[in-house]
């Protein structure tokens, strides 16, 4: 079962989440959180899988909570749920260590399985829309020191790098480089182990951070 934790100020959605949660096949609610305060509190004593995260709560915004229970060491993995497609508070989530982003009018279907796909590490949600987020806002940050570590990768690994940045899945990356999907997840694995990366969300801010692709517009 994936455990699952529900933080958002408003009641009605948070039911809203429940209900549609509680319905799908492995996956369960282990929590309510009205205030980012909440949502810490309950990381650590529910022990979620993934929390639903809104990002604008009272007491502690959503950004906060992600950081703290990330900084905690926490095995939760965040999905941030923003009502706005041009959140300038979602790349500063991303950097607190959410590993997703979803828009709340996302189909059901599409956030049950985002769910699914948070929990499990192999993809970064809502690819379109969270590239052209880090984008933007990766086009007006100055210039960024390079991120320690960087400089060890491969020829190869930078290539499998560039290429997760521009949202492509493990089967496309396989499939572009002419390997099998072992081979591509291992190339990951030590992507994420070098650059000290939670996920493949943190893994694209790296690759713009450092300036190893060009913020484009979309």
């Amino acid at each position: 079962m994936i455990r699952v934790l529900i933080a958002d100020d408003q009641a009605l959605l948070r039911g809203s989440f429940r209900l549609l949660v509680e319905t799908a096949p492995g996956l369960e609610v282990v929590g309510e959180a009205a205030t980012g305060a909440e949502a810490v509190g309950l990381a650590a004593s529910a022990r979620p899988d993934v929390v639903l995260m809104d990002v604008r709560m009272p007491e502690m915004d959503g950004i906060e909570a992600t950081r703290r229970i990330t900084a905690a060491e926490s095995a939760a993995r965040i999905l941030i749920l923003t009502t706005f497609d041009l959140d300038e508070y979602v790349y500063a989530a991303l950097q607190a260590g959410a590993s997703g982003f979803l828009l709340k009018d996302t189909p059901p279907p599409r956030l049950l399985e985002a769910i699914q796909v948070v929990a499990s590490g192999d993809a970064l949600l809502a690819p379109s829309v969270t590239r052209r987020l880090v984008a933007e806002f990766a086009r007006h940050r100055p210039s960024p020191p390079t991120v320690r570590g960087l400089e060890e990768l491969t020829s190869r690994e930078r290539e499998v790098l560039a290429l997760i940045a521009r949202g492509l899945s493990n089967t496309e990356l396989a499939d572009h480089l002419t390997l099998s999907p072992a081979t591509v997840k291992t190339h990951i694995g030590r992507l994420l182990a070098k650059l000290h990366a939670r996920d493949r969300a943190q893994l694209v801010i790296t690759a713009y951070e450092t300036g190893l692709i060009t913020a484009r517009r979309h």
